[in-house]
């Protein structure tokens, strides 16, 4: 069954760290590139953060940069996204997907359910 399966969301205070993580079945997980992206209560949806399959130039969102921090275990097929101090407007909705490079921009080819964080 091919899917993603995202878990680690919650309610935290600001300032505070949570740690989220992926799980994938299905397809050669080791192989793709990987990114951890939202959706804000006001609907604005965000790129926070890419992995590729090497872990080489990985890119940040510019207003999570320095706090949050993306890694893989392949041995595991797990996607994490480590966040730390953070702020209100970290709120949102946290997907985790599979990316492919199609035409010059990135392409969605499988997402997760979704986990919620809630800075408060």
């Amino acid at each position: 069954h091919v899917q993603l399966v995202e878990s680690g969301g919650g309610l935290v205070r600001p300032g505070g760290s949570l740690t989220l993580s992926c799980v994938a079945s299905g397809f050669a997980f080791s192989d793709y590139p990987l990114t951890w992206v939202r959706q804000t209560p006001e609907k604005r949806f965000e790129w926070v953060s890419i992995t590729n399959s090497a872990e080489t130039d990985d890119y940040y969102l510019d207003s999570v940069r320095g706090r949050f921090t993306i890694s893989r275990d392949n041995g595991k097929n797990t996607l994490y996204l480590q966040l730390n101090r953070l702020n209100i407007e970290d709120t949102a909705m946290y997907y985790c997907a599979k990316i492919f490079w199609d035409s010059g921009e990135w392409s969605f080819g499988l997402w997760g359910q979704g986990t919620q964080v809630t800075v408060s």
